[in-house]
């Protein structure tokens, strides 16, 4: 009797609707129709309300989303305790990469400003897909670095504009 590993069997209801969530956004458009119908078994959709948030600065992080529809604030605690809004991410961006490489905790505080829709891609599905899919990890693991080098570049050139000018002394 043979048996049926995951790529072979067909999309459960909620893997299909999480591929079509996918389909809307042009990050996965470099990946073939039984690419992301791998990526659909490990990974998930998850709405959230206006004002609910989507994870805490200092919880542990185990998963990154993929914004598909919405708007995010991401809040970080100043020196004063306040929070304040680094960053707005709509559609296209992604939050919470850093948690699927390292263990630390969050950075920042994530709040849906509108209802919003995201993949989640958890720490142990990517796990998952890079032992059994060791190629589709690797294209998977040059996406989520991609984008973590655009946030990076993003934030370097934000805090420029907001440094003051040596060069002219004190």
């Amino acid at each position: 009797m043979k048996k049926i590993v995951a790529s072979e069997r067909n999309l459960s209801e909620t893997e299909e609707k999480t591929r079509d969530i996918m389909l809307a956004l042009p990050l996965f458009d470099a990946f073939r129709s039984d690419e992301l119908d791998t990526l659909a078994r490990h990974m998930h959709s998850a709405e959230i309300m206006r004002g609910e948030h989507l994870f805490i600065e200092g919880d542990r992080g185990d998963f990154m989303c993929f914004v598909v529809r919405g708007l995010l604030d991401v809040l970080k605690k100043s020196t004063d305790g306040d929070h304040r809004v680094v960053a707005c991410l709509g559609k296209g961006n992604t939050i919470g990469e850093m948690s699927v490489i390292d263990r630390a905790p969050r950075s920042a505080t994530v709040v849906a400003r509108q209802p919003s829709v995201v993949i989640i891609l958890t720490k142990k599905g990517f796990e998952i897909l890079t032992k059994d899919h060791p190629s589709l990890g690797v294209t998977l693991l040059k996406l989520i670095m991609r984008l973590l080098s655009r946030n990076m570049r993003l934030t370097t050139s934000q805090l420029a504009d907001t440094l003051p000018d040596e060069r002219h002394g004190p």
